[in-house]
């Protein structure tokens, strides 16, 4: 089953009319960046979570460049159920800040969790491989244990640099204690975002 995809400027409409917008993203996302007023239900835990809906308005789904929201858009569909019908942000929360559209912004947040684990690999694998030419042979070991890491976490979907990475202090406390007071950034007439 697929969704309907609404451009971002139809869904602040709908929105304005009562229809909910729901952020599919994980929490570290949504802490760091998020659309003012969007419910938060992660697909990580969409099976295990109601959600709150009225009948007869839509639901407005969005992630942030809309590909998980479409790849998922059967569970998400059942998810509204048959009393409302369901929609995707097209583009996500990438294409609603490309329209001008206002979110909301924390940068005492930590980065998203798979960012963090992006600069750490790409930094043991560059570090590893530099080390290995101008140093010692033995440092290549690094990028392969880097690359093998990534193979398994891609095939098996478990990440040990991403567990890694959750327990430490600064991810620790931002996902404990959510997102911390909202600052909304607004579109000037330029189209560039202000705080």
């Amino acid at each position: 089953m697929t969704l309907r995809t609404v451009p971002p400027a139809e869904a602040r409409r709908l929105i304005a009319d009562g229809a909910i917008l729901v952020d599919v993203r994980e929490p570290d996302e949504h802490a760091r960046e998020r659309i003012p007023g969007a419910r938060h239900l992660p697909l990580s835990q969409l099976d295990d979570a109601e959600l709150a809906v009225h009948q007869g308005k839509p639901v407005i789904f969005h992630c942030r460049s809309g590909a998980r929201t479409i790849a998922n858009a059967p569970r998400l569909a059942a998810r509204a159920g048959e009393a409302c019908e369901a929609l995707v942000v097209e583009g996500g929360l990438d294409a609603w800040k490309a329209a001008g559209l206002p979110v909301t912004v924390d940068r005492r947040q930590p980065l998203e969790l798979q960012r963090q684990v992006q600069i750490g690999a790409g930094s043991l694998a560059f570090l590893g491989t530099a080390l290995g030419l101008l140093v010692s042979p033995w440092f290549l070991a690094v990028p392969l244990f880097v690359g093998a890491g990534l193979i398994t976490a891609g095939v098996t979907g478990f990440c040990g640099l991403a567990r890694v990475l959750a327990r430490a202090p600064w991810n620790r406390a931002a996902l404990r204690s959510g997102p911390r007071e909202d600052r909304v950034i607004s579109p000037t007439r330029t189209g560039r975002h202000r705080r």
